[in-house]
């Protein structure tokens, strides 16, 4: 019977990009670590002339993580800071972005103390208020940047209410989608016009490659996309595009355990009498639980909650043992992390208190152990307090 249904996420995953190599039928990408192509003759190759310009790992990763987010094409970068810098370098001087005010550290590091340097213009906003993005852009704004949910305090943006405000404004609209991953939140097919993620996080999904892609919507943005890869050169090496499709291949199946194990940790934080106050958009109590469940189709691991003092937070994070103190997010093992002195803290005391990070937050992204140690793990170490 013939059909023209989509393969779901989960087959897309492991075969969009991942067919067997022709050359051997290895059922594994093969790692092309060389840097260079023999041709045949003057304007005679066959497809690839220099890797920092293409390789066959990465483009192998790029149609992949194009199919998961149904973008019409992917562009890999070093890490997932190079991917927002590449976005940024397709901007010109005068140009003006509406950002997010609640971002992960490293971008407005990125955007107030390198790229204004520049001539960009950055403003930034709640944008879990779609009205407040209306209201910040100007007749020079050609991006709106924002990350959903925020990083750390789990706030949502309407991706559908705002990609509308975009269009009729005609400034294009990007979503930092690595917290969801694109199992559990599809922002183009919610009218974003580019996705960003660093494929550290879930994408790759073991803590042993950095990465960032850009997944695009236009032509336009992918031609402008890999020149950016040849001309400035922060590409992914052949190696760790293997690694993310290695990792890739478990998404589905990783992202299920990740948002059950989320939902049991972040009730047990909810009901400790130790702890002050959960961020979890899949708690009922979260003032936009009503759009998690109309924009995502899970609600991940990524909890943070208050402890009441950097004090009690030391205290705690002290005593962790199935918990691994560090930054980062999205690994199989459970990772936890102190904004305030670790993601956040180029954001100084003053910016981390205009935006609500104080010192008593604690972050963790819930890996997929057995859930039963890390309630364990959480409630030794919270009863420290």
């Amino acid at each position: 019977m013939k059909t023209n249904r989509q393969p779901g996420f989960a087959t897309r995953a492991i075969h969009s990009g991942q067919e067997p190599d022709p050359l051997t039928g290895a059922v594994t990408v093969p790692i092309y670590p060389t840097s260079t192509y023999v041709q045949q003759g003057i304007g005679e190759h066959k497809g690839y002339e220099y890797s920092r310009v293409s390789n066959p790992t990465r483009t192998r990763l790029e149609q992949n993580l194009a199919a998961l987010e149904d973008g019409i094409a992917a562009r890999v970068f070093a890490s997932g800071m190079a991917a927002i810098n590449a976005i940024a370098s397709m901007l010109q001087s005068g140009d003006h972005v509406v950002c997010g005010n609640d971002l992960y550290g490293g971008t407005p590091r990125l955007f107030n103390q390198v790229l204004a340097g520049f001539g960009l213009e950055f403003s930034y906003v709640d944008t879990s208020d779609a009205e407040n993005v209306e209201r910040a852009i100007r007749k020079n704004t050609r991006l709106v940047y924002i990350e959903t949910p925020t990083n750390p305090l789990m706030r949502l943006s309407d991706i559908a209410a705002i990609s509308r405000i975009c269009r009729r404004r005609k400034v294009e609209l990007v979503v930092d989608n690595t917290f969801m991953s694109p199992y559990f939140q599809q922002p183009i097919a919610l009218g974003a016009d580019m996705v960003v993620h660093s494929t550290t996080k879930f994408l790759n999904g073991h803590s042993d490659g950095l990465g960032g892609v850009v997944v695009c919507t236009k032509p336009a943005q992918a031609e402008k996309l890999a020149f950016l890869q040849k001309a400035a050169g922060a590409i992914l090496s052949p190696f760790e595009c293997w690694l993310v499709l290695r990792g890739v291949k478990t998404l589905a199946a990783r992202m299920e355990i990740h948002d059950r194990s989320g939902r049991i940790v972040a009730d047990f934080l909810a009901s400790h009498k130790k702890v002050k106050q959960v961020f979890y958009p899949g708690l009922a109590s979260h003032p936009q639980h009503a759009l998690a469940k109309r924009q995502m189709s899970g609600f991940g691991s990524m909890i943070t909650f208050e402890t009441g003092s950097l004090k009690n937070a030391n205290r705690m994070l002290k005593k962790v043992r199935v918990c691994s103190l560090g930054e980062s997010l999205g690994g199989v093992e459970t990772l936890i992390s102190h904004p305030a002195t670790m993601t956040h803290a180029a954001l100084g005391e003053k910016g981390r208190k205009a935006i609500g990070i104080t010192d008593g937050l604690v972050r963790i992204s819930v890996g997929i152990e057995d859930v039963e140690d890390i309630l364990a793990d959480l409630d030794g170490a919270l009863n420290e307090i």
